[in-house]
This record gives structure tokens, C-alpha cells and sequence, in this order.
């Protein structure tokens, strides 16, 4: 609760204050089940919090796993980089002996 109070930065003064006001515009018949409907209201606000933050975090770390993945799919293993570099070489030299061609 102090975390909610740190929120509204509301002294224990004020909310005595409050509590006092409260008790005299409820009365002492309905102040106890108004403060078990507020009770029951912060800790439903608190679970709901709870849960957004856990499902953020999941989402946070199934997302970072993903491009982990995805970063290791993207990178050339050895073998697959000489091949690439190999058919490029082979794919200059093929377009340039075609150039000459086109020019005679």
C-alpha cells in the first residue's frame, strides 16, 4: 500500500483525514463494507498490473528470441560464405566475358 500512497504522495495525516470524512458521510453501519469494496478494488488493480507486466516480460523475451534465432539463421556458416564468395567471382568474370561478346 505505501507504493499506491507514494503514488498520490498523500501524507497519514490526509488520509486520516479522509478516513474520518468518510466515516461521517457512510456512518459506521456501511463504512466497513465500503472499505472491504476498496480493499478488494486495489488488490484487483494490483493482480491486473501484475499480470500485464508478466505477459510484457514474456512477450519481451519470446521477442528476443526470435531475432536471436533468426540472427543465427542469417549468418553464413564457413563453407556456405566460400561457396557465396566463389559464385560471385564466377558471376563477374561470366557477365564481363558477356560484355565483350556484346561489344564485338
Amino acid at each position: 500500500m505505501t507504493g499506491m500512497l507514494l503514488f498520490f504522495d498523500i501524507s497519514s495525516g490526509e488520509i486520516l483525514i479522509i478516513l474520518v470524512i468518510a466515516f461521517l458521510v457512510f456512518g459506521p453501519s456501511k463504512f466497513p463494507e465500503l472499505a472491504r469494496k476498496v480493499g478488494k478494488g486495489i488488490n484487483e488493480i494490483k493482480r491486473a498490473s501484475e499480470s500485464i507486466k508478466r505477459e510484457i516480460s514474456q512477450e519481451a523475451g519470446n521477442i528476443e528470441k526470435s531475432v536471436k534465432v533468426k540472427d543465427k539463421e542469417n549468418k553464413p556458416r564457413p563453407k556456405d560464405q566460400e561457396y557465396t564468395e566463389n559464385t560471385e567471382k564466377e558471376d563477374k568474370a561470366h557477365s564481363s566475358s558477356d560484355s565483350k561478346n556484346d561489344t564485338k
